[in-house]
């Protein structure tokens, strides 16, 4: 159970919900079937989890509302399944009830520490105000948060929210910055775990040479040895030279033998040396495939940025469009029309396009063969998906809501011809 637990959490946390669900519900059914109502519960928290992950807060709430029946009562565990239904209230429109289960469970819980609830409490009580339009309450808890120094995935997500906040107080220049923000952290967090990727080949490549080493240096001894023995029974033949006739055929067995045990351990030692540049060639394609791994990631982040400020300029040049004062002057309307103009989707589409060519070659060719009945927007919208970006953040570049984002994706699916149990990202990466 515990195996399968942990493999489901990876799953999840690389966003393959459908092999996480079924992980998930392998431990379930065998604590279920053990009658092991503690771990059943637990379980059934990890699978409420999922499903608000995936946007379906009334199956999350079933099996929240299954986990409080399953758990003791002291259970810190209660707490994390309790902060889960209030999510699936904030999820479903109901903002006040969720900020006021919040607030509650903020005075009532004891140890706060426990995986970060405080920070998962201040973060619901903001996104609650936020909700209901009030950002500058908003704020006062997203500062709470930032106080307590959290990590720098929060931070991302907390500079996300301060943009959305930014955005709702008209404070577009404020909205820019968090932007930015949001967008350095990113890159620093893809970096650490760059770095983390890099440490682990090299150590796997150190640990490898050490054995080759090793091995080398036993074979040399052995060959140093079987030279010494070999010059060993030449002195004895010179010496019993008289008796040369006698030893002279098991002189020349012997002889054959040595050559085929070095003829073997050269064979060996050339084994070994192609199993080392085998390994080599794996830790260089490692690297290709960390590399190209990198520039997704840096793509997709820098696609993100340029959305998200174009979209917050293109809010902007609306408002100012729409004012009276602006209206009625023509310098500024010609002027405002000119910084539209400039913000030039389809050329920054053409030059991601460009980037991603670069960096995946041959997955645009071998798609549009595969599948010549794409359109260009269609294979935008694969593009994003090979690059495993969520439905909120394609939903923003394409600027459309998430359920217009899932609908299209039905569509690109049914386009494609591909069966219904084949996962989208699975297959683009096969191809």
């Amino acid at each position: 159970m515990i195996v399968l637990n942990n493999i489901a959490i990876l799953y999840s946390e690389e966003k393959k919900y459908s092999q996480a669900i079924d992980y998930f519900k392998r431990a379930y059914a065998i604590a279920k079937e053990n009658n092991e109502p503690i771990k059943t519960g637990l379980y059934a928290m990890n699978l409420g989890n999922l499903a608000a992950d995936m946007g379906k807060p009334k199956l999350a709430d079933e099996y929240y509302n299954e986990a409080l029946l399953l758990l003791p009562k002291d259970s810190p565990f209660i707490v994390l399944v309790k902060i889960g239904l209030a999510n699936g209230n904030l999820q479903q429109g109901k903002p006040k009830e969720a900020r006021e289960a919040a607030q509650h469970l903020l005075v009532t819980t004891k140890n706060l520490d426990f995986y970060h609830i405080d920070i998962d409490l201040l973060t619901l009580i903001a996104k609650s105000y936020l909700k209901e339009n009030q950002p500058q309450e908003a704020t006062v808890y997203v500062n709470k948060i930032l106080a307590k120094k959290p990590n720098l995935e929060v931070k991302i997500k907390l500079f996300e929210l301060l943009s959305e906040i930014s955005v709702r107080k008209q404070d577009y220049g404020l909205a820019l910055q968090y932007k930015d923000s949001l967008f350095n952290a990113t890159m620093k967090l893809t970096e650490i775990k760059n770095g983390k990727l890099y440490e682990n080949s090299k150590i796997k490549f150190e640990l490898q040479n050490y054995k080759n080493q090793s091995m080398l240096n036993e074979a040399k001894l052995v060959n140093e040895r079987k030279t010494f023995y070999t010059i060993l029974g030449f002195i004895i033949v010179a010496i019993l030279l008289a008796l040369w006739t006698i030893w002279n055929l098991s002189q020349k067995l012997k002889q054959k033998k040595l050559i085929a045990e070095r003829n073997e351990q050269i064979l060996a030692l050339a084994l070994e040396k192609e199993k080392s540049e085998s390994l080599v060639l794996v830790l260089e394609q490692e690297k290709l495939k960390n590399e190209v791994e990198l520039k997704n990631r840096k793509l997709s982040a820098k696609a993100l940025y340029l959305s998200g400020r174009n979209q917050i300029i293109e809010e902007l040049l609306s408002e100012l469009s729409n004012l009276q004062q602006v209206s009625k002057d023509t310098t500024l309307v010609t002027h405002i029309q000119s910084l539209k103009s400039q913000l030039k989707k389809d050329n920054e589409w053409n030059s991601f396009i460009t980037h991603f060519e670069e960096t995946n070659q041959g997955f645009l060719d071998s798609l549009k063969a595969k599948h010549p009945t794409l359109t260009i927007n269609d294979i935008r919208y694969i593009s994003y998906i090979y690059m495993n970006l969520s439905t909120k953040e394609i939903a923003s570049m394409l600027n459309i809501t998430q359920e217009s984002c899932r609908k299209r994706k039905e569509r690109v699916i049914s386009k494609m011809e591909l069966p219904k149990d084949v996962n989208l990202y699975d297959y683009l990466t096969s191809l």
